[in-house]
Parts: C-alpha cells; sequence; structure tokens
C-alpha cells in the first residue's frame, strides 16, 4: 500500500516539476512528513528524480519553442557551480538544520507569492 503513496507523491511532484515550478517544493514536504524520511534522504531522492522529469519536460518545451539556449547558458553555468557548493554544504549541515533552513526558504517563497499576487491584482 505504501507503494502507491510514492506514486501518488511522484505524480504530484512531476506534474509540478513540469510546470516549471519545482516539484521538490511539494515532493521533498511530502517525503518528511508523510513517510517520515530523513531531509538529506527526501532530497536525495528529489534530485533523482528530478532527471527524468527534466529530460521529458524540456523536451515538450522545445517541442513548443520555449527554449531560449542562448539566453539559458548563463544560468545554467551558474547553477552548475552553485549546485555544487549547495551539495557540499548540505552534506555538511546537520539534517535538522537542513529540514529548517528548508521550511523556513518555503514560507518566504510563500509570502512572495501572496505579495505577488495582490500587486498584480491592482
Amino acid at each position: 500500500m505504501k507503494i502507491i503513496w510514492y506514486i501518488l507523491a511522484g505524480i504530484s511532484g512531476g506534474i509540478l516539476g513540469g510546470m516549471g515550478m519545482g516539484g521538490g517544493t511539494l515532493l521533498i514536504p511530502i517525503l518528511t512528513i508523510f513517510f517520515n524520511m530523513q531531509q538529506k534522504v527526501a532530497q536525495a531522492i528529489n534530485l533523482v528524480s528530478f532527471i527524468p522529469m527534466a529530460i521529458v519536460a524540456l523536451i515538450i518545451h522545445f517541442k513548443n519553442k520555449l527554449v531560449k539556449v542562448k539566453e539559458s547558458i548563463p544560468i545554467i553555468i551558474s547553477g552548475a557551480i552553485f549546485c555544487a557548493i549547495g551539495a557540499f554544504l548540505a552534506s555538511k549541515i546537520n539534517g535538522d538544520v537542513l529540514r529548517k533552513c528548508f521550511g523556513g526558504f518555503l514560507i518566504i517563497l510563500s509570502i512572495i507569492q501572496i505579495f505577488d499576487i495582490k500587486k498584480q491584482k491592482k
């Protein structure tokens, strides 16, 4: 029965990831809260599951001519460099601290989204 819940978590993360909203913002809390996984394990699962989701989404976005390769190169390079730094830091940080940092990030992101929605309505 647990596998069904894992599949549902993958479906919800996949839908958000395919839409470009970052499925990990949903998948990581699902894995840590409902499946009682350690933060680092949940983040690792999210990263591994992101690879095929990103490939599929990228193919679809390429077909729809939504990808601007020239503009993407600086983002890819800087993202790869700081991804390595972030992964190194995450491996050195205690899992509870990492969980609190991620939770804080989600709260800040939610506040920004709320103000952005209010700004768009005006």
